[in-house]
């Protein structure tokens, strides 16, 4: 005759194997979805970094393609402008894409830099956008400003500017030019035409 006590014993210790069976198949079964969570994880992750290296090489593109249109302005612009100079200021020496390398080893950029010696002796800056914005204002100003500082060998010339442009989509723009001191060109059929502007200032004073 079986020990009841027994009998229970052994039930509770089988209840328990199987218990601990079915914990260890849930505890299996728990790891694996967090395998397949974290192999997801890692898949989507390439994926952001994938879409991120994208992002960075449609930017590289876009930003060529704007150095390309720029360098297009101003290829177109340059005959015409270099007239004016000539005409307007009696410019003789022009220098397209004039560089000077600063201490650092950073570079100073003028997209039209030109200058006359003798009894005229003036100099000129001319900035060249395709779309005219408030930032470009200032942004000539104060290499207008640095000039006599970063070139001293030019500090006795009469120093102008002119921002040219072949869009302006904010009219008043051009009276914030020449409220600056600047005189404004724009493009019309591949030729530049210049505003005279009586409160143009010679930036060397």
């Amino acid at each position: 005759m079986n020990d009841p006590v027994i009998e229970e014993i052994k039930n509770i210790l089988k209840e328990l194997t199987i218990s601990r069976a079915e914990s260890e198949k849930e505890m299996a079964e728990i790891k694996a979805m967090f395998k397949e969570t974290d192999a997801k994880f890692k898949e989507t992750d390439a994926k952001f970094k994938e879409t991120d290296a994208k992002f960075k090489e449609l930017g590289k593109k876009i930003g060529d393609l704007g150095d390309k249109f720029g360098y297009f302005t101003e290829g177109m612009a340059l005959p015409t402008m270099e007239k004016i100079l000539e005409e307007k200021f009696q410019i003789d020496t022009i220098m397209p894409r004039f560089t000077k390398k600063l201490r650092g080893g950073n570079f100073l950029e003028y997209d039209v830099f030109g200058y006359c010696n003798g009894d005229v002796n003036n100099a000129v800056i001319v900035e060249i956008k395709s779309k005219l914005r408030y930032d470009d204002i200032q942004e000539l100003t104060n290499k207008l400003y640095d000039f006599k500082n970063i070139f001293p060998e030019f500090s006795d010339k009469h120093l102008y500017g002119i921002l040219a442009a072949v869009d302006v989509p904010n009219k008043n723009l051009i009276d914030k030019v020449e409220e600056a001191g600047l005189y404004f060109a724009r493009i019309s059929e591949d030729i530049f035409t210049m505003n005279d502007n009586p409160k143009a200032r010679d930036f060397n004073k």
